[in-house]
C-alpha cells in the first residue's frame, strides 16, 4: 500500500528559539508539548503533514529502552550531541501491525510496534487526547535518520485547519530532499518503506513519488547546483537536508521574511532559507 509523507522531525537544541525562527518566517507554530520519555515538541501543521520541532527537555526522563524498542529520547539526545537538523522522516500509517510485518518481510524492519497517547491543547485552551501507533524501518546506509510510519487514533483531535493557515502563503508540503554519496543505493529501501514502485532516476539522483509529496535523494554536488546552499555532510551516511514547501503567494512569503528579518537565497525560481539560519534545516519554498 503506498504511503504518503506524514511529518518530518526537526531536532533543535533550543525549542523556543527554533519556534521563534519559524514564526518569524511566517508560520503558525503550536504550543509546547511534553512526552513522558523526556522530549518536548512544537508543531507546524499543514493539510495532512506537519513539521515536528523537537528537543530534549527533560533528559532525566529518557529511559533505557527494552530490547527491540526504539528510544525517541535517546535518539534525539544522541542526534543533538552531533548536530541540529532534520532527524526523522515519517510516512502515514494506516495499520501499524501491517507495516511492522511488511517492513520485517522486506528486511528493513527489526523493531517492535510503538503505541502512545498524550494530551494536546486546542486553540480555546481545552485539552483533548491524541494517540499514535508507529512502525519503524531502518536503512543501514542512513544511520542518522529515523524512519517510521505514524497511524493516528484520534485524527479529529490532532488536525486543525486554524493551525494550517500561515501568513507566508505556504499551502503545504511538496517534498523532502536528502543528500547521499550514492543516491541510487537507497532506491530499494524507499520502494519498501513507501510501498511504491515509482522510484525514478534523474540528473540529480533519484525521486520517489508518494501519495503526498516527493522524496528526493541527490549527491552533494547536485544539491549545491539545485539549491545554491551548503548540504549536510553525508560521509557517515545519507542525511535529511531540506523541506520543500508549496507556495500560494510568493509576495506574501517575501513580505513575511522581510518582517521577520530573514534574508533568503533566491535560486532557479525558488526562495531558500539555508540551514545556518534554519537551525540545521534548509527550507525551500516553491511556487507551482
Amino acid at each position: 500500500m503506498p504511503r504518503g509523507l506524514d511529518h518530518i522531525v526537526h531536532a533543535v537544541r533550543d525549542l523556543d528559539a527554533a519556534a521563534a525562527f519559524y514564526a518569524s518566517a511566517g508560520f503558525t507554530v503550536g504550543a509546547r508539548n511534553r512526552h513522558p520519555w523526556g522530549t518536548h515538541n512544537r508543531i507546524v501543521q499543514f493539510p495532512g503533514f506537519f513539521i515536528e520541532l523537537i528537543t530534549v527537555g527533560e533528559p532525566g526522563l529518557i529511559p533505557m529502552p527494552p530490547q527491540g524498542s526504539f528510544s525517541f529520547g535517546g535518539f534525539t539526545r544522541d542526534f543533538l550531541a552531533r548536530t541540529e537538523g532534520l532527524s526523522m522522516l515519517v510516512l502515514e500509517g494506516k495499520g501499524a501491525a501491517g507495516d511492522v510485518a511488511a517492513f520485517h518481510q522486506a528486511g528493513i524492519g527489526h523493531l517492535d510496534q510503538f503505541d502512545f497517547e498524550r494530551d494536546a491543547k486546542r486553540p480555546d485552551g481545552s485539552t483533548v487526547k491524541v494517540g499514535f501507533s508507529l512502525a519503524f524501518a531502518t536503512d543501514p546506509k542512513a544511520p542518522d535518520i529515523g524512519y517510521f510510519t505514524c497511524q493516528q487514533h484520534y485524527p479529529e483531535n490532532f488536525w486543525n485547519p486554524a493551525f494550517q493557515i500561515h501568513s507566508n502563503g505556504v499551502a503545504g508540503i511538496a517534498g523532502v530532499t536528502m543528500v547521499a554519496d550514492r543516491p541510487a543505493d537507497h532506491a530499494a529501501f524507499f520502494r519498501a518503506f513507501c510501498g511504491v514502485s515509482d522510484v525514478t532516476s534523474n540528473p540529480n539522483g533519484i525521486a520517489v513519488r508518494t501519495p503526498r509529496g516527493e522524496i528526493g535523494v541527490m549527491d552533494s554536488t547536485a544539491y549545491r547546483r539545485q539549491f545554491a546552499v551548503k548540504p549536510p555532510d553525508p560521509a557517515d551516511g545519507a542525511r535529511l537536508a531540506a523541506i520543500r514547501l508549496s507556495l500560494r503567494n510568493k509576495a506574501a512569503l517575501i513580505s513575511a521574511l522581510g518582517k521577520g528579518g530573514i534574508a533568503p537565497v533566491e535560486h532557479l525560481g525558488n526562495v531558500i532559507i539555508p540551514s545556518d539560519i534554519g537551525h540545521g534545516a534548509t527550507l525551500i519554498f516553491e511556487q507551482p
